[in-house]
């Protein structure tokens, strides 16, 4: 029997699916799975990609890396079809649509960046005066037009990853398809990266970013995509997904002129798991169904007349749930 996935196929459609008077999604995963031999690299995934920035998240072996590798059509599904603005993804017409920055580097060593980005250009077809000016745009865009003329033997990590982005935009495409860009990038550059990030999805682009660094997620992923055992397990906001979650724990903290008549209200309620009052005056309060558990929370505080300081969940980062959901695909 075929196990289902542990979010509800409702916030799947919400989250992934195009309203009929909308535009319709760049990228469509239909059905695919993908097959090494005896393992499965992604089995059976249903996806949609609009414009704006998803986040693509797992741990080793969840099937990313085939999942971008299909999506970039260096592979082909052995079931199903992956559909790129419209086109087959393995097809030559809808990779012209898809930039691809990969984790691994592998250059022409002796060349220098710009060099490097040049000779991307023209294998994009690009000639002449065309390329040299898409090269400079591409160059810009990624803060390197200075550093360009080394040989790329001599680059640091940081500079590395930049080059790797300006090929993947030099031909500008709609889609682009980041494995871990900020890895091994000083703080500032990161920023400037996510700022990067940021204006091409304003521009209408699709950015899918797998990345291991998931506290980022939370402030530059409109969406986020759950993997695991060649499975999505999850796809939707943050918060979507975390409402989803509603039988596993949520950890909050709460600060109340009378924290310990509060304690003594939460402990009775069989919405609390546990209440713990800190030596700083605040509450540690551990719930589960947290929409019905915030709903008589508001009725308290107004019946009571409670002033409260601080409401604050403290584990409804990217890296929590990403904990939850892996938690429970284990089960599975």
């Amino acid at each position: 029997m075929q196990a289902q996935p542990i979010v509800e196929a409702e916030l799947i459609g919400h989250a992934n699916s195009v309203p009929a008077s909308g535009p319709p999604p760049l990228v469509e995963f239909r059905g695919v799975s993908k097959w090494y031999g005896p393992v499965i690299g992604v089995n059976e995934v249903d996806l949609e990609l609009g414009s704006g920035i998803t986040g693509l998240l797992g741990a080793n072996g969840a099937g990313k890396t085939t999942l971008i590798k299909l999506l970039a059509g260096q592979l082909r599904p052995c079931l199903g079809e992956v559909v790129v603005c419209g086109k087959r993804a393995w097809s030559a017409s809808a990779k012209s649509h898809v930039g691809y920055c990969p984790d691994a580097d592998v250059f022409y060593e002796e060349m220098s960046g710009r060099r490097f980005v040049l000779t991307m250009a023209r294998l994009h077809g690009f000639s002449g005066r065309d390329a040299r000016d898409r090269t400079e745009r591409a160059l810009a865009e990624v803060g390197m037009s200075d550093r360009a003329d080394r040989r790329l033997r001599g680059y640091s990590k940081g500079m590395r990853q930049r080059i790797k982005l300006a090929q993947a935009l030099v031909h500008e495409p709609d889609i682009l398809v980041v494995d871990e860009p900020l890895n091994g990038i000083d703080p500032v550059g990161r920023r400037e990266l996510m700022d990067l990030f940021r204006g091409l999805a304003e521009r209408g682009k699709s950015l899918l970013v797998s990345s291991h660094i998931l506290d980022e997620m939370d402030t530059l992923a409109d969406r986020v995509v759950f993997m695991g055992r060649g499975r999505v397990l999850a796809c939707g906001t943050l918060r979507e997904i975390r409402d989803m979650l509603d039988n596993h724990p949520l950890h909050l903290r709460i600060t109340s002129d009378r924290a310990r008549d509060l304690a003594a209200r939460l402990v009775q309620w069989d919405l609390v798991r546990g209440v713990e009052l800190r030596q700083t005056g605040d509450l540690a309060v551990q719930i589960h169904r947290p929409n019905e558990f915030f709903r008589r929370f508001g009725d308290l505080v107004l019946d009571e007349g409670l002033e409260i300081e601080r409401l604050q969940t403290t584990d409804a980062s990217a890296g929590a749930i990403f904990d939850y959901v892996t938690q429970e695909a284990r089960k599975i």
